[in-house]
């Protein structure tokens, strides 16, 4: 039982798919998850963990070389919407890059993406816990991920670190986010500046060379690793919370984060055609390397602080008890995360009646649209104090966390 425990339970029972069924997995010493199985359906089959973002590097590097990252973060500051031009001034390398990263694959289907704001009208608010409190926490057991943000710049606001990470949650579930009226096109590639801009500067930090097993971070198979604890994670827990997945709204979801990966820069090979093909994969890139660390630790309770300051700490029980329902006990203990026995309760045996009142009461008359409104306030809410008013906008980082220069 105890093997159960650590992969299967501690998830939450089937959050990863079947790993629970099997206990412990050893982890994969090769990579060999197929390109058959991605969204093109062919690739090279290299190890992704070997593979990073060269295109983007190249450029981001010599962005630095030439002391043109403040200008071209200035620049971009107004650059906000899919459709929009990009703004004068850029540097001609970089002017290129963007306007043919802002291209949306061959493969992608419309009708999926209006399906996929359908789905996130009626299945919203589900999705922002599960992206906060499950994702968003589980980061912090992902090694690589946690030692990244805690010595890159992000680590010294944290923040501003969610808030910017909250802005990609928000611009996927709004209506036409990959649309020119929409945002997630500019968020995905100034957040692929950013990983580029991270991996130019966190190998010059020795703290972080001292943490890290790798010599480079955020490698294609990182991103995908992030990647599963958020759509493969939430997916699978939706399922196990009864939430309906009629197969329309199941493929639109699952292309709404297909779109999103390679707008982020992933290799479509690395892509996973089917939410089966994804969960093959998440049991070899993620659930494998769950594990705590220090910077983990101490950044789960910075999130959590951060948190409860949104209504001055009265929830925060409910944030430790949903963390625990969400992650299961092994990665809430993992993490630090108290006890509650009054609202673990709650949470446990109130949350599913709350499922299924919400379920039934989805077809009445306007009630998507309803439920919506609300879910939109809360997000708005959490926005407003995660920026403190401000536009949120997404910026390459200029050097590492001062306080472990």
């Amino acid at each position: 039982m105890q093997g159960l425990s650590r992969r299967g339970i501690l998830l939450g029972g089937s959050a990863l798919g079947a790993v629970g069924a099997f206990g412990v997995i050893t982890p994969a010493e090769a990579w060999t998850w197929s390109p058959s199985a991605s969204v093109v359906g062919t690739g090279t089959g290299v190890d992704p963990r070997t593979v990073h973002d060269p295109v983007a590097d190249d450029l981001v590097a010599a962005l630095f070389e030439r002391g043109e990252v403040d200008l071209v973060n200035d620049l971009l500051k107004g650059w906000t919407r899919n459709g929009q031009a990009l703004p004068a001034g850029l540097p001609a390398d970089l002017r290129a890059f963007l306007e043919e990263a802002r291209q949306l694959p061959s493969w992608t289907d419309q009708a999926k993406l209006d399906q996929a704001f359908s789905f996130y009208q009626r299945r919203g608010l589900y999705l922002g816990v599960l992206y906060g409190l499950g994702s968003g926490m589980m980061s912090c057991v992902i090694p690589r991920e946690a030692k990244a943000v805690y010595y890159s710049a992000g680590g010294a606001d944290m923040k501003d670190r969610i808030d910017k990470t909250a802005k990609l949650g928000y611009d996927i579930g709004v209506n036409g986010a990959f649309g020119p009226n929409g945002q997630m096109v500019v968020t995905c590639l100034k957040t692929r500046l950013t990983h580029a801009a991270v991996r130019h500067l966190l190998p010059q930090s020795g703290h972080w060379h001292a943490a890290a097993e790798e010599t480079k971070p955020i490698s294609q198979a990182d991103i995908m690793v992030t990647w599963h604890s958020l759509a493969t994670f939430s997916f699978n827990k939706l399922t196990a919370w009864g939430v309906p997945m009629p197969s329309a709204d199941s493929a639109a979801f699952l292309h709404l984060w297909q779109i999103t990966a390679h707008m982020l820069g992933v290799a479509d090979e690395y892509i996973p055609a089917t939410w089966s093909e994804s969960n093959a994969q998440s049991r070899q890139v993620l659930d494998p390397i769950l594990a705590p660390t220090t910077e983990g630790v101490k950044l789960a309770k910075i999130l959590l602080n951060l948190a409860a300051e949104y209504d001055g700490g009265l929830t925060k029980p409910m944030l430790h008890s949903f963390t625990r329902f969400c992650l299961g006990d092994q990665i809430a203990d993992w993490l630090e995360v108290p006890r509650e026995p009054a609202t673990d309760l709650f949470v446990r045996t109130g949350w599913p009646p709350f499922i299924a009142f919400r379920e039934a009461t989805m077809w009445f008359p306007f009630a998507p649209q309803g439920y919506w409104l609300f879910d939109e306030f809360i997000r708005l809410g959490v926005r407003f104090f995660l920026g403190e008013g401000k536009v949120t906008n997404i910026t390459m980082p200029t050097g590492n966390n001062p306080n472990y220069s």
